[in-house]
């Protein structure tokens, strides 16, 4: 009964590992059907493979104005005690909200919330992100990457252009997304 308890086990936990979100960013280098060709930022060469009804979005920039009250994400580092964005960008509703480590780069984190305020700060923007068990304030330097999304389609899926998904891993390794984020006029998605 054991050896039994364990086997089930084992495939739980290789479903859930199968099913757990894979973050890629990359280059796409070629769409071949429902093929997308990725260099990863780590050299990896992927194919992710496109849901048939997969959703298309692409980049834009704007502004924390056009934010305010909104949902977003601000990727983040501590700098000196203070939270310094990267990046600050538009989320679907579905985004888990927080506080949480993220992999942009060592020491970042990202924070899922609406976002509540805005002041002038000596360095730039000061942002205030509300979400339900706490908040955030975060130093958004002039020149951060500020973006939001409009739909796009699988004709913006082109060589050279930049992507971000959190793609799901099969159990036989197979990369399948349900949507994409791309870059367009050279504004990229967050990555």
């Amino acid at each position: 009964m054991k050896r039994l308890g364990l086997f089930f086990l084992l495939v739980a936990t290789t479903a859930a590992f199968a099913q757990a979100p894979t973050r890629v960013r990359g280059t796409i280098t070629a769409l071949e059907g429902d093929i997308l060709s990725v260099k990863s930022r780590d050299g990896k060469d992927l194919k992710i493979h496109l849901a048939p009804e997969v959703g298309v979005s692409t980049a834009k920039s704007t502004t924390l104005a056009a934010l305010r009250g909104k949902y977003v994400g601000a990727t983040a580092v501590n700098k000196g005690g203070r939270l310094v964005a990267l990046e600050v960008h538009a989320l679907p509703p579905q985004a888990p909200p927080g506080h949480m480590p993220w992999d942009l780069q060592p020491g970042s984190t990202m924070t899922n919330a609406n976002l509540e305020g805005i002041a002038q700060v000596s360095g730039g923007n000061e942002i205030t992100m509300k979400y339900k068990d706490g908040s955030q304030t975060i130093l958004v330097p002039p020149g951060t990457p500020i973006v939001a999304f409009v739909p796009g389609s699988r004709a913006d899926l082109k060589p050279g252009e930049t992507i971000w998904t959190a793609a799901r891993r099969e159990a036989d390794g197979k990369i399948v997304t349900q949507r994409i984020s791309v870059s367009k006029d050279g504004v990229r998605p967050p990555h």
